[in-house]
């Protein structure tokens, strides 16, 4: 894809982050999305902390919320020519965590509505941690997604498949 500035949600992206998410005193999603993707400064200075590298700029991804510790769930701009929504959704945490949580917004939607949000799908630091469907999102996945309708699992399975280098490739822009 061609990094470009349009800093608008896709509108199956808005419909989905529309509602906040709830958290439920630790058995929830916990991820709080932005009104809009961070602009390009503020995604450069990010990245540029996260990495430690004052040499990268952060055009390479489209930020679009974070968890309760900072972590930062974004489209990786990995896929040249291709349109965001064809884009992976990658989380990266504030401890160093990295995962490509979803191929595309579609099966990212399906993550959602399975009671995802980027952080559970990246990470199993709680194995009491249960995720609840959440109807609503399910409604957005149908209506944005219904090609992509799969199990979260699978999802998560496919990206990580699809991506095996994202952590390597990272943190190899680590200093």
């Amino acid at each position: 894809m061609t990094p470009s500035d349009d800093r608008q949600f896709p509108e199956a992206l808005a419909a989905a982050l529309a509602r906040p998410f709830d958290y439920n005193e630790g058995d929830g999603v916990d991820f709080e999305a932005f009104p809009a993707f961070l602009s390009a400064e503020e995604t450069t200075d990010w990245f540029r902390s996260w990495t430690g590298n004052r040499e990268l700029d952060g055009d390479a991804f489209r930020v679009f919320g974070q968890d309760g510790s900072g972590g930062y769930a974004a489209f990786w701009l990995v896929r040249p020519h291709r349109p965001l929504v064809d884009q992976p959704v990658v989380f990266l945490g504030s401890e160093g965590e990295t995962a490509v949580v979803a191929r595309d917004l579609g099966s990212f939607l399906w993550l959602l509505a399975a009671g995802y949000g980027p952080g559970e799908a990246a990470t199993s630091y709680d194995p009491d941690w249960t995720p609840q469907h959440n109807q609503e999102l399910a409604a957005v996945a149908e209506r944005f997604a219904a090609d992509h309708k799969q199990p979260a699992a699978a999802v998560i399975e496919q990206a990580a498949q699809e991506f095996p280098d994202f952590d390597d490739t990272i943190m190899r822009l680590c200093r």
